[in-house]
């Protein structure tokens, strides 16, 4: 015996537009992140990644120890007459050298994302748009504190002794992240503009040598020709290892510490939109 199923096909029931939308939307849409929180969001995400790949904290942990005792023991009896003097003048200056050098491995990571695809995703989030960025920077910035952390630690040991005491030492690193901070912008915008992640670093590093070496972190400007003077004398980061080290030593350097901040907010202002234009278009 055979047995014969009949499926009868039947129109599907109009479904109206706000049926579908009390199904679509059925709880409360939770608010849109503000600025802040996106930021430190994205900023969690970079701590995240040194987390997962501890590797990246060599820059500021090896090199930074690496940058001390070498110019500490190789220049300190030639240029002060003992390595132990001439730690008092070099230590703060050792610190914006190693803290400004390892800000271009923002550029270097935005750049890696971007190969990624990851910017693809973010440029898709209902978030503001500029907290990718910022984000960067803020983790970042944990790592210019533990490089900070790491040289301080060594001059003590080594017989740094600042005058300024605590509050000087604290108030130099603070002003130095300021202007690192802001200083990244300039990463942040090779990272959107070139193609490849050696292509930021060899072009980091064409800007960051002449600024770190040309300056009075090794020796006084004094002893430099004139024309060479007149470079150093101006150059941002001779302003704020200057700063840093009056703060250290317990001065209260109020012209250098003006010009750092003043340096600080210009890159914003200048790389900060170029920055963010270039991710929009990206």
């Amino acid at each position: 015996m055979s047995t014969t199923m009949t499926t009868e096909s039947r129109d599907p029931a109009p479904v109206s537009t706000d049926s579908l939308a009390a199904l679509l939307v059925a709880e409360e849409r939770p608010p849109r992140p503000g600025a802040w929180s996106a930021s430190l969001t994205f900023g969690w995400r970079a701590v995240l990644k040194i987390k997962h790949v501890p590797e990246q904290l060599f820059d500021v942990t090896a090199f930074p120890i690496m940058m001390v005792l070498l110019y500490t023991y190789l220049f300190g009896g030639a240029l002060a007459g003992s390595p132990e003097e001439y730690l008092q003048f070099l230590l703060p200056g050792i610190l914006v050298l190693s803290v400004v050098m390892i800000t271009m491995y923002t550029g270097i990571a935005v750049n890696a994302d971007i190969q990624k695809g990851v910017f693809d995703r973010f440029r898709s989030l209902p978030v503001w748009r500029p907290s990718t960025m910022v984000g960067y920077l803020l983790g970042d910035a944990l790592r210019y504190t533990i490089a900070s952390v790491v040289i301080l630690t060594v001059g003590l040991v080594l017989g740094y002794r600042p005058e300024g005491g605590s509050g000087g030492v604290l108030a130099g690193t603070v002003l130095l992240l300021v202007f690192s901070f802001a200083f990244s912008w300039i990463w942040t915008m090779f990272g959107l503009m070139l193609r490849s992640e050696k292509s930021v670093m060899g072009v980091s590093m064409l800007v960051i040598f002449p600024l770190t070496f040309l300056s009075n972190v090794f020796v006084d400007p004094r002893t430099m020709p004139g024309w060479l003077q007149a470079f150093v004398n101006n150059s941002p980061v001779t302003h704020l290892a200057s700063a840093v080290r009056g703060l250290m030593g317990g001065g209260r350097p109020a012209d250098d510490i003006a010009w750092a901040l003043g340096w600080s907010g210009l890159f914003v202002l200048v790389f900060g939109p170029i920055t963010m234009r270039l991710y929009n278009r990206k």
